[in-house]
């Protein structure tokens, strides 16, 4: 596969995989408002997959189209952040009385799109010219989701003590994942060696100045972070994304031949 089809599903997979976790919420909202705010950055993360699973059919040729590489792929293909198929709740998070809790969905989708942001204005300057324009597009998406999740990490966090509570609870739980947005892979040095991609490590003292900021306003303590670096980008996911793709590709895969 070449550099610029597996870059091309990385990215997808993260925007696939992270518009059905918050998709979850649809009917499901703490409010009217937040229901269909969620509904709309689902969107957004759906059409950008799209996008993306189409120029990577390109790259690949053969059968390959948008909906082969979404629904027909196994757990081991995917290439998405284990950050993001995390359930909306964990055992860490001691709180949590139901399978969605609005502030580990909050923290998630703030933590990923301070460094979405920074990605994409990158590769604006991509080699790929589709992907360049992709990323010009998505751009002024995620700059929307990065202020709705950092708006709301910082209503929950300087609010009661039960909502700091709740949302320091989301964050100690979920930090440590992103550290595997800055270890190495061969799909991304591949792709920066192509001029297709970007460096994301680079990226890291701007990410962590987004995040602190935003952190100190909502008067919240940023954990340290360590500990197992997921690896899920090479393919090594949690046990919660088999039961995500059984639920997404379920229809697909039980009508493989039909059209809608």
């Amino acid at each position: 596969m070449s550099a610029t089809a597996n870059y091309l599903l990385h990215l997808a997979d993260n925007a696939v995989v992270l518009g059905q976790r918050n998709a979850e919420w649809c009917g499901h909202g703490p409010a009217l408002e937040e229901d269909i705010a969620l509904a709309n950055v689902s969107l957004d993360l759906i059409g950008q997959a799209r996008l993306l699973y189409q120029q990577a059919a390109n790259e690949l040729g053969g059968d390959a189209t948008e909906d082969r590489l979404a629904y027909f792929r196994d757990v081991p293909d995917f290439r998405n952040y284990t950050l993001l198929e995390l359930p909306h709740h964990s055992a860490l998070v001691g709180y949590a009385k139901s399978d969605l809790d609005y502030g580990t969905t909050i923290v998630r989708n703030f933590l990923y799109s301070a460094l979405m942001v920074l990605v994409w204005e990158q590769l604006q300057q991509s080699k790929d010219e589709q992907l360049a324009a992709i990323a010009a597009k998505s751009l002024k998406e995620v700059r929307y989701h990065l202020r709705h999740s950092r708006d709301w990490l910082v209503r929950l966090g300087d609010g009661t003590d039960d909502s700091h509570a709740r949302v320091q609870a989301a964050l100690d739980h979920l930090m440590p994942y992103t550290q595997e947005f800055w270890t190495g892979s061969s799909m991304e040095a591949a792709a920066v060696a192509a001029g297709v991609g970007v460096d994301v490590a680079a990226l890291k003292s701007d990410w962590d100045q987004l995040v602190d900021d935003a952190l100190l306003e909502a008067t919240l303590q940023r954990p340290k972070g360590e500990g197992y670096v997921t690896q899920g980008k090479n393919g090594l996911h949690s046990e919660h994304l088999g039961f995500l793709l059984s639920e997404m590709q379920g229809l697909a895969r039980s009508h493989p031949t039909a059209t809608w």
